[in-house]
């Protein structure tokens, strides 16, 4: 089974709409492609209380917990208090993280300040993580039973810098080798409403493939819907297994109702 995983997004701007999560999709989609599986989606604002009902909530459910923002130097960037309340552990000065900061101000000719200094400060027992990209450090936090918080930055550059850095190798490792493909085709002529009966079946012959259409146009008149598959596997040809054998279902339903196939997407 897919070790289970919540991505936690922190900003008022996100609750605001003045913001576009992006770091949200871009997650899930790395995550899904390391062989996890994605339960929750949240966003909570800058808000300690809230952080740590989300990040208590997310750790209830699933062993990865990855928050994204709120590690900069400004007041409302709370998120490490949060976790570390959602956690039961103190906040403390992390050595190995102030270095980091010190580095990163003293090559720009720039002192150490009293904001600067927080961007250090992190649950006991952290692990800080390099940020290539930008100032603020990130932090990794084992818990008992394999858990585990990954706390990110939320400038998209530096998140996904990081993330590719730090944690992806460590992600793969509790992953245990799961194979993720994803491929599909268009179908054209064939309303969404109608082949509904046979991704359903699809879904049920293949049990480790995730099925969906996506209709680019209308319903009637000449429908175009696009059939995407998403599958793993123990290795890669067990996932590309999985994945055309509910294509395959797709596929003669989209024949037997008079449609076609135009463009397709090989696994």
């Amino acid at each position: 089974m897919p070790v289970e995983a919540w991505i936690v997004t922190v900003g008022n701007e996100l609750l605001i709409g003045r913001t576009i999560n992006t770091n949200a999709a871009w997650l899930a989609r790395k995550l899904s492609f390391l062989g996890f599986k994605v339960l929750r989606i949240v966003v909570a604002p800058d808000s300690v209380d809230d952080i740590a009902e989300e990040v208590s909530r997310a750790l209830s459910r699933a062993r990865i917990v990855v928050t994204t923002g709120g590690l900069g130097p400004t007041y409302d960037d709370v998120t490490l208090e949060g976790v570390s309340r959602a956690i039961g552990r103190r906040m403390v000065l992390n050595k190995e993280a102030l270095e980091m900061v010190r580095r990163f101000y003293e090559a720009r000719g720039m002192v150490l300040t009293d904001d600067r200094v927080k961007m250090a400060v992190m649950p006991e027992g952290a692990k800080p993580l390099a940020n290539p990209a930008g100032a603020a450090p990130g932090a990794m936090v084992e818990l008992d039973g394999g858990r585990l918080v990954v706390s990110l930055p939320g400038v998209p550059r530096e998140m996904e810098a990081m993330f590719e850095a730090e944690v992806e190798p460590v992600l793969k490792d509790i992953a245990g080798g799961i194979e993720v493909v994803e491929c599909g085709f268009t179908a054209v002529g064939v309303p969404e409403s109608s082949l509904a009966p046979y991704i359903r079946r699809a879904a049920e012959a293949s049990p480790r493939a995730y099925v969906k259409s996506h209709p680019r146009g209308s319903e009637l008149g000449d429908p175009v819907v696009d059939i995407k598959v998403v599958a793993s596997g123990s290795n890669l040809d067990e996932a590309r297994s999985e994945a055309l054998r509910a294509l395959e279902v797709v596929r003669e339903g989209i024949a037997s109702l008079g449609g076609r196939i135009s463009e397709e997407d090989t696994c």
